[in-house]
């Protein structure tokens, strides 16, 4: 595919930052590491990882404004203009040796996503998407899945950790659906979650508690690739309400009404 300068951009900036990554990666068990919370880690990969995308993007495009896990929210002198940098998007995975972790950048133009980027450096999957251009893997077309039916479909989700107040909910919405799907998997990375029902790996995904850079990306590409992304509520309110739900038209329906349902029974 012919990429456009600014997905060049972003995308150059998620390789170097990945390239980083895999050393650490090879080196997890020298990683200093502080503790945040319960399960909620951040290592000094994260930090340079977020370093390395930020200095790229700002040498690119000056100006713009950064919203990002670690450093928080930076205004730019463009306030049309917003990246949403997750560096490293599966932070418990990485630091346990499971290979399923992304860098994840999103731009955000006058409150639309337009365009996004997830590289998976340990597999050396890069997925982007620019908005009304299609969502690619490494070059190639996605689409997502095309089952109509729950019964045969696999979905991810994402289980809140020990003292999240949403765990207790999350539950009844995984008693509510496991019991109508073929399988439920957890991944432990939103970004590469929702690249997965973009190329139809996942049939769906659903997932509380969710920060606006986890998704940013992740989100575009669902909908490049022919899917729906909404909140729980069926609105495009993902970044306010922290959850959201995607798939196809009929699967995305289908988890819509059963969140609905768990929800309803309070």
């Amino acid at each position: 595919m012919a990429r456009s300068a600014l997905l060049n951009v972003m995308v150059q900036a998620a390789l170097k930052a990945g390239r980083g990554l895999v050393r650490d990666f090879g080196e997890v068990e020298q990683l200093q590491v502080s503790r945040k919370g319960p399960g909620d880690f951040v290592s000094a990969a994260d930090k340079r990882a977020e370093t390395t995308i930020r200095q790229e993007l700002e040498k690119a495009r000056p100006g713009w404004g950064f919203k990002m896990e670690e450093s928080g929210v930076i205004v730019g002198t463009d306030q049309s203009h917003t990246w949403h940098v997750d560096p490293l998007d599966g932070t418990s995975n990485f630091l346990h040796g499971v290979p399923i972790f992304a860098v994840s950048i999103g731009l955000e133009r006058q409150g639309q996503i337009v365009a996004g980027v997830v590289y998976n450096p340990i597999m050396d999957e890069l997925y982007v998407a620019e908005r009304g251009g299609g969502a690619f893997l490494n070059d190639r077309r996605l689409r997502v899945a095309q089952r109509r039916d729950l019964e045969d479909c696999v979905v991810g989700t994402g289980i809140p950790h020990l003292g999240r107040p949403e765990q207790g909910r999350a539950l009844l919405e995984m008693r509510e659906i496991m019991g109508d799907v073929a399988g439920v998997r957890r991944f432990g990375a939103a970004a590469i979650d929702l690249c997965w029902v973009a190329s139809g790996r996942l049939d769906g995904f659903w997932e509380h508690g969710v920060h606006p850079w986890d998704i940013a990306a992740g989100l575009l590409i669902v909908r490049e690739a022919g899917g729906f992304v909404s909140d729980f509520a069926g609105r495009d309110d993902m970044f306010s309400t922290g959850n959201i739900v995607a798939g196809n038209e009929a699967i995305h329906g289908a988890l819509l009404g059963k969140l609905k349902a768990v929800h309803a029974r309070g």
